[in-house]
């Protein structure tokens, strides 16, 4: 069993600041965020360690190597929004950005990518059903192709 964190628990460092945190108090391993960036609309979102949109392979490469030197693992890259939002735009939006997050995957040799399925809050959960897969259907496929699995988070968002 390793012992991790999620990056977004510490938004205000940037990723040599988070992995020096994590080796310093001896975690394993940390899940890193990957928001497009731009401003948090919301506690936890918007925090971007790594920026997928513009990773390529030398800085997939070069992150691996840090980590390696830290003695800490990437346990996967995390990414939490509303992909079955009522504004279609912003749906389309979170889809496609969960489909960077899987190729980031990719690029650094991980097997995980950690995500929100969602939900259009003006309608029942019977109702949501359809819609959830039509959309993460597809989404499946595109990780199963590059041997990523996907993490649901199971939050209520109570704050």
């Amino acid at each position: 069993m390793q012992l991790g964190f999620a990056s977004a628990i510490i938004p205000e460092l940037d990723l040599d600041q988070v992995l020096a945190t994590a080796s310093k108090i001896g975690y394993d391993c940390i899940e890193l965020m990957c928001w497009p960036l731009g401003k948090a609309e919301r506690r936890y979102a918007g925090v971007t360690h790594i920026d997928v949109d513009q990773l390529d392979q030398g800085d997939a490469n070069d992150i691996r190597q840090r980590f390696e030197q830290a003695g800490v693992t990437i346990s996967g890259l995390g990414y939490y929004p509303n992909p079955l939002a009522a504004d279609p735009s912003e749906a389309n939006l979170a889809v496609e950005h969960i489909r960077t997050v899987i190729d980031a995957c990719t690029l650094l040799g991980l097997h995980q990518m950690n995500t929100f399925i969602g939900r259009d809050p003006a309608r029942s959960i019977h109702d949501n059903w359809p819609r959830m897969l039509d959309t993460w259907k597809p989404i499946v496929q595109f990780a199963e192709q590059r041997d990523v699995r996907i993490g649901i988070e199971n939050c209520p968002m109570l704050f």
